[in-house]
């Protein structure tokens, strides 16, 4: 049976009729909250156990020094040796110390869910390709998330209904798809130009193109320009936090930048302004400037950013933004 995590009030249940990798009520707070897979479930929970067992032995070990803890951990300040988009490297304990210590600092308990970032697979590849031809493949992972959503396993594009360069694109992109393993079946019919696909109906794939796709999108940018500037870094993808009155939340992306600086950058691919008060008092109690705390969508226009940057205490970023926005911060 499916179980239900509610992020913002900590409600867990299963539920019935719901299928995992999908968005519903929360029955305690009304809130939209994800439906797991039991199995899957139950696996991230225990990782999350067995990381977290591991960094308390560790902490207490060198609780004298838990206040002197490094700017930076040994991982990050190699990013430049690091094939970024095929490393297990930054799933290391290693990597993620400076940021439990940062806000252990703080007072708050950090968790980190190392194979979050665990970059072996392909996961990260297919994010930044969606993301940097968004405005074309976009309509893609629209179809496929419909599909998933509406439990319909096949459909079709009509590449005649595209220029030839654009139907090229498509038509490579569900091929490389279905090469990874994120379709269960690809067929593209040359005579009438048309790309037939039954989706992948594993949990990490109905979860990626449920929107964790544009975290993986996120997280590849910021490590490239942490890279190409050369910072040290550390990084966490749905780092789960805890405050002293066990108050939990989820950060989507969250960066240690040269050991003080951090970025948080939440992420959303679908309605978003129900959370914006949320992410407000989220800022405050992390205390970090609004600069340094982005809600980032793809599907945001240039003047929705600007507009709602300048009407709330945070950053609004679409992919333009985001980009330059990073480069700023990192200067």
């Amino acid at each position: 049976m499916p179980i239900q995590r509610c992020n913002q009030c900590g409600h867990t249940g299963e539920v019935l009729d719901i299928l995992p990798g999908t968005q519903a009520s929360c029955p305690s707070c009304q809130a939209d909250a994800p439906v797991y897979d039991t199995t899957f479930f139950v696996r991230r929970l225990l990782q999350q156990y067995g990381v977290l067992n591991k960094e308390v032995k560790r902490l207490r070990a060198l609780q004298p020094e838990v206040a002197e803890a490094p700017a930076a951990s040994a991982v990050g300040s190699e990013l430049a040796g690091l094939d970024l988009h095929n490393t297990s490297a930054l799933a290391a304990a290693e990597q993620h110390a400076p940021i439990v210590a940062w806000f252990h600092q703080r007072g708050i308990q950090a968790r980190p869910v190392p194979e979050s970032v665990e970059t072996s697979g392909f996961f990260d590849e297919i994010a930044v390709e969606i993301g940097d031809n968004y405005a074309l493949l976009g309509e893609v992972v629209s179809k496929i998330r419909w599909g998933q959503r509406k439990d319909v396993p096949n459909f079709s594009l009509k590449l005649g209904d595209y220029s030839q360069k654009d139907a090229q694109v498509i038509n490579a992109f569900c091929k490389r798809l279905y090469e990874h393993t994120f379709l269960a079946k690809y067929f593209y019919q040359k005579p009438e130009k048309i790309v037939r696909v039954t989706l992948q109906q594993a949990a990490p794939v109905r979860d990626f193109f449920g929107g964790e796709w544009v975290e993986w999108y996120v997280l590849m940018k910021a490590l490239t320009l942490l890279k190409d500037g050369r910072h040290n870094a550390a990084c966490a993808r749905n780092l789960d936090i805890v405050f002293d009155n066990d108050d939990l939340h989820e950060l989507d992306v969250f960066m240690l930048v040269d050991g003080n600086k951090p970025v948080v950058v939440e992420c959303k691919s679908g309605e978003f302004r129900q959370d914006i008060e949320k992410y407000l008092k989220l800022r405050r109690r992390i205390n970090v400037d609004r600069s340094q705390f982005i809600i980032f969508s793809p599907d945001l226009s240039e003047e929705q950013a600007v507009a709602l940057s300048n009407m709330y205490e945070l950053t609004f970023a679409n992919r333009e933004r985001l980009d330059s926005h990073l480069r700023g911060l990192l200067r």
